[in-house]
């Protein structure tokens, strides 16, 4: 079962432009479907609040995995991230995976300069070059290493650009730049061991879809974006 832990994701790639909070003015809302060996078991959904220079993100979570009719494994989350500007200021997340309780509490420390967080999987300090692992941000894609957004803890990446490409995502298409993301360290276990596909759009700064293989074939794929 612990192979069914859900994972998020992150690498490290640059772009001409850096991560502005500015390039999601236009946006209020990221739809995105998460299927399982082609079907679709849940969602994740972003929404966008802004008052000013504050911008606040909340994400909604949920998918359910299931065998010969039975729940085998089921995650439902919640995540606020608040920004002034481009400066994270505070995130905090509560997660029900299977019948274990997860979360993540953070804050800014404007006198250290570093995020203090406390976390179900970490409790301490961390750099602010970390990056909450959201598929919203595409900051995700210029970070070495990021804040797990259901646990609190660092994980580091790297990433290997594989090409330009152009993909179809519910009669759209799209040019898109294709990235394989690996851990950095590859002596952890192999059910812990990052390896995700990651397809990304710049003309709309973001990621259209993730696809990784555990226990299964799964997807993230963007739906909709207003």
């Amino acid at each position: 079962m612990k192979k069914f832990l859900f994972f998020l994701f992150f690498l490290i790639y640059s772009f001409n432009s850096s991560a502005h909070i500015a390039h999601y003015n236009k946006f209020n809302k990221i739809e995105m479907e998460i299927l399982k060996d082609g079907k679709v078991i849940g969602y994740n959904y972003y929404f966008f609040k802004r008052d000013s220079d504050k911008t606040t993100v909340t994400n909604q979570l949920k998918f359910t995995v299931k065998l010969f009719g039975a729940t085998i494994f089921e995650v439902e989350g919640y995540g606020e991230e608040k920004y002034i500007k481009d400066q994270l200021i505070s995130y905090i997340s509560k997660t029900r995976q299977n019948k274990k309780n997860k979360y993540v509490k953070l804050k800014f420390n404007e006198q250290s300069n570093e995020y203090d967080i406390e976390g179900s999987s970490y409790k301490g300090e961390a750099s602010t070059k970390n990056v909450i692992g959201n598929w919203w941000n595409h900051k995700i894609l210029q970070s070495n290493s990021q804040i797990s957004p259901i646990s609190g803890s660092i994980k580091k990446q790297v990433i290997t650009f594989v090409g330009k490409e152009k993909i179809e995502l519910y009669g759209k298409y799209y040019d898109v730049e294709h990235f394989k993301l690996t851990s950095k360290d590859m002596s952890l276990p192999e059910d812990k061991r990052l390896d995700f596909d990651i397809w990304f759009n710049k003309k709309n700064s973001l990621i259209l879809k993730v696809s990784y293989s555990r226990m299964g074939n799964w997807e993230y794929r963007v739906k909709n974006f207003e």
